[in-house]
């Protein structure tokens, strides 16, 4: 059984002392792709030297996360920008808004966005969009922009049927994480349906690990957690599970 971890941030200071262990501790769980999001200036080097180390299994995005949006962003997006047109990448992201932690910069979140649905377009990249408590307001722009061309990924997704419905009639994949683990995640609302077409897994390591890790430090070796949800919800067999979102992956990211 192969697994893609559609969405980990393997390259995090918290796997500083262990990453080697923890990426061999993923493959030998059968997670033989991991694509990796970007965050802003600050965590380019550990990524892209991730990447370096495993080439055959780890892949980098480029864009400017939401929470690192503020009144210095266009410096941000130029440096994503430079880089997009250097070298391949997976995707543009991730970006998207974030309304959870702080307003202060909505209109530059929005602005970012823009740009990064802009480079998209031009290079010819998914997008990898982050919504926390604003999946509305990202969905807005995404329909004002869409030409036909644009793809990508609502990130961690856990909204209502009617927005998971909104999101592919867009033309995007649902990326389905941990949170689907949890009693009350909401994965049983929306889930239950869908075509696997329509999905990605990810874990969004070290963050929101799955049951029953919750509250512990996230990592790809627990995607067949994850998997096994998303089978149970199905009403499918893991494997196939495996098999369709690793597909959809490597269609998406030209992997």
């Amino acid at each position: 059984m192969h697994l893609t971890d559609s969405h980990a941030h393997v390259y995090s200071e918290q796997f500083k002392p262990d990453r080697d262990e923890m990426l061999h501790r993923a493959f030998e769980a059968g997670v033989t792709t991991i694509v990796m999001p970007a965050i802003d200036h600050t965590t380019l080097d550990s990524m892209l030297e991730t990447e370096a180390r495993f080439p055959q299994q780890c892949f980098a995005m480029m864009g400017l996360h939401p929470t690192s949006v503020n009144q210095h962003f266009e410096r941000e997006l130029y440096a994503v920008e430079e880089w997009l047109g250097k070298r391949p990448f997976a995707a543009v992201g991730e970006c998207g808004l974030d309304l959870h932690w702080d307003k202060t910069y909505f209109a530059q979140q929005q602005e970012a966005l823009r740009v990064q649905i802009d480079l998209a377009k031009k290079h010819n990249l998914p997008l990898v969009l982050h919504t926390r408590d604003a999946f509305q307001e990202t969905a807005d722009l995404i329909e004002a922009a869409q030409d036909g061309t644009l793809r990508g990924v609502f990130h961690c997704f856990s909204g209502s049927p009617a927005e998971a419905a909104r999101a592919i009639s867009l033309g995007f994949k649902l990326g389905i994480g941990g949170v689907a683990t949890f009693k009350n995640g909401g994965a049983d609302k929306f889930l239950p349906g869908l075509d696997l077409d329509h999905l990605l897994l990810e874990t969004d390591c070290p963050y929101l690990a799955p049951v029953p890790h919750r509250g512990k430090r996230n990592e790809p070796a627990y995607l067949p957690l994850i998997a096994h949800r998303v089978a149970e919800l199905l009403g499918k067999d893991v494997a196939e599970v495996a098999e369709a979102t690793t597909q959809n992956a490597q269609a998406l990211f030209n992997l």
